[in-house]
């Protein structure tokens, strides 16, 4: 699409209200568009790479995501300075927020994403499981509100049966989970499931649900037009989990056959249906070792792993939900959708899968990403970068297509390979030692795969792995003619840098010396 197509949209200018990998997702689609894209960035972020990318870029507070992130007074000044007219959310921070959608909506700006009924409805777990109930989707039995009082919960559980899930009323991404086995662990779980809420969506309310056990995580992509079109495109599975959160995702699932997908697919239009739901969104299913599904929640706001589900349909996600929030209809109709292929994303994060995979810091001394045939890499990741501790470890995410799962997982094996990442512990021996496995490579997953697979394992892998560790010629080279490059950045950041005046409106990535230092080397 060209800038010239753009004369009747309501907006030409994106503040996009995120960091990483994923706002540097949404800049490459803006500026794809026609449209100009300003980033925003806290005192960790001032070198990161979203920041550089963007057309323009302002200061929103210190690291603490509550003070900056999150901040919504903060980001809709810079909206304000900025002359943006429409806010892209990413995932994570403000992207189900509800007050947030209010608050740009009574600021004259355009959300892209779901509007706050929907948000309402389907942002707010709690809210969405009964609406989902209401909509005679299959749910999974637990409470349909937010428990406050510890005494409710320890009844509700009981009556449940452990073990159980305590789950975020206003989360997503594994945030605000967790997993309680027996009564005597409720009240120290609810405390830590609240302030690990709190502390990630502003919002401390969490619920219960029965736990499935073992389960596969499978999830419908949709979106939806003004004009009364909506479209799923296929599922995806998300089973290989750590803490409950995605490691690996691939489209399609390898256990979900024609007449299974119907069902879900359906299920999911027909929930989003009843609400009138706008925009992006996924609804995530558990199915049980019976074969059955039960809803678990929808995602309001485009996924991390929506890559997979791109490279399978031929439709940019991305793009398509800047049409939707500009008034146009789906470029697509539901006969458009066809599953082409296999594709497989792993996440590389700043975590240690020697050491429960808690999270890591560190600055990245040199770096190898992969490419070639079906490789696509989105990543945050650069020589030099100062990996922080305040926010989600999700570095870059590795996504391959092949013409079936085989050859996916071929290339994925080949593409770990090729991809090194020094000074920063990363996920990336894991997901390595995940394309070996005969479970895996049968297709035969479930939530709990890790703790069954990996943690009984590892010792013996990571041994193995610390023999093998000596890097060939090659890598070395391909390292060292990385951290030369890394030096001619940095050298010709000190000869362009202007003095920064602290204020967003004269940031330094403004200034097109900088800019075209950047974009030459």
């Amino acid at each position: 699409m060209h800038a010239n197509s753009l004369d009747l949209w309501p907006f030409r200018k994106v503040l996009i209200v995120n960091r990483g990998e994923i706002a540097l997702r949404i800049i490459r689609a803006c500026r794809e568009l026609g449209l100009r894209s300003v980033a925003v960035y806290s005192d960790a972020d001032r070198d990161a790479l979203h920041v550089r990318m963007a057309d323009e870029a302002y200061h929103i507070g210190p690291a603490q995501a509550s003070q900056s992130y999150l901040h919504i007074p903060t980001l809709l000044e810079v909206a304000k300075q900025s002359g943006a007219q429409a806010v892209h959310p990413g995932y994570g921070f403000l992207a189900e927020n509800a007050e947030f959608v209010r608050a740009c909506q009574q600021a004259g700006l355009i959300f892209v994403g779901p509007p706050v009924e929907a948000q309402l409805a389907m942002g707010e777990k709690t809210a969405a499981r009964r609406t989902a109930q209401a909509a005679g989707v299959p749910i999974v039995p637990g409470a349909m509100a937010d428990v406050e009082d510890d005494q409710v919960a320890l009844e509700i559980a009981e009556g449940l049966g452990y073990p159980i899930l305590l789950k975020a009323a206003a989360g997503g991404g594994g945030k605000g989970i967790r997993l309680v086995r027996e009564a005597r662990d409720l009240s120290s779980s609810l405390r830590t499931a609240r302030s690990e809420a709190q502390s990630a969506f502003g919002d401390g309310r969490v619920y219960l649900e029965k736990a499935i056990t073992p389960a596969r995580h499978i999830e419908v992509q949709f979106i939806a037009d003004t004009h009364g079109n909506a479209v799923h495109l296929g599922e995806r599975e998300c089973s290989i989990q750590r803490r409950h959160q995605k490691l690996i995702e691939e489209c399609p699932s390898p256990i979900v056959d024609e007449e299974l997908r119907e069902r879900m697919t359906s299920a999911a239009l027909n929930l989003i249906r009843s609400i009138g739901y706008v925009n992006a969104g996924t609804a995530e299913f558990l199915v049980g070792p019976d074969g059955n599904f039960y809803f678990l929640e929808v995602n309001a706001r485009i996924q991390v792993e929506h890559p997979v589900t791109e490279w399978c349909t031929g439709v940019d996600l991305v793009q398509e939900q800047f049409r939707v929030a500009a008034g146009l209809p789906l470029s697509f109709t539901q006969e458009d959708i066809v599953l082409r292929g296999s594709a497989i994303e792993c996440r590389i994060s700043a975590e240690d899968p020697e050491n429960r995979f808690l999270p890591a810091t560190g600055t990245v001394s040199a770096l190898q990403e992969p490419g070639g045939p079906g490789v696509r890499v989105e990543s945050s990741l650069y020589a030099g970068l100062q990996v922080p501790l305040y926010y989600d470890p999700l570095l870059s995410k590795l996504v391959v297509w092949g013409k079936d799962r085989e050859q996916a997982i071929a290339r994925m094996r080949r593409a770990l390979a090729e991809y090194q990442v020094v000074g920063v512990r990363t996920t990336l021996p894991f997901a390595r030692w995940l394309m070996e496995q005969p479970r895996f490579l049968a297709g035969d997953m479930s939530t709990d795969f890790i703790a069954q697979e990996w943690d009984g394992h590892k010792a013996q892998i990571l041994e193995e792995q610390d023999a093998q560790e000596e890097p060939s010629l090659e890598q070395v080279a391909a390292l060292a003619a990385s951290l030369l490059m890394d030096a001619s950045i940095k050298e010709k950041q000190l000869r362009t840098q202007p003095q920064e005046d602290g204020t967003g409106e004269h940031s330094r990535w403004r200034e097109r010396g900088w800019r075209e230092a950047v974009w030459r080397v």
